[in-house]
């Protein structure tokens, strides 16, 4: 029998599995303020498969956040400029507080 190499796959993480992991970790972890986000943005970085994706994995609900946000406060209110501020606000604040997420899910890309 002729010897046949071993080829293995490696399957790369996905960005939906990513934010997934790291709201929940990030949810059940709550009462560690710096160590929980830090460890649902490690595991959550893994999860996405590289560094890239984990950092979309970070900024991505934010930014779906702070659309969905601004379509919906414009519709409301008739009044664009309202929807741009609330957006815009929600943008802000979100991304504010994602320090250690954005760190672990750095060292969780780099990990995968």
């Amino acid at each position: 029998m002729a010897n046949t190499p071993e080829v293995q796959v490696k399957l790369s993480g996905s960005i939906i599995g990513g934010m997934i992991w790291m709201a929940i970790i990030s949810i059940l972890l709550f009462w560690l303020p710096v160590f929980g986000p830090l460890l649902a943005g490690i595991v959550g970085g893994k999860k996405a498969g590289s560094v890239g994706n984990g950092i979309l994995a970070v900024l991505l609900p934010s930014i779906i956040l702070a659309g969905l946000l601004f379509f919906f406060s414009s519709v409301l209110t008739g009044l664009p400029v309202i929807g741009l501020v609330a957006g815009m606000g929600v943008m802000v604040l979100m991304l504010l507080g994602i320090g250690p997420l954005l760190v672990g899910a750095i060292v969780g890309g780099a990990l995968a």
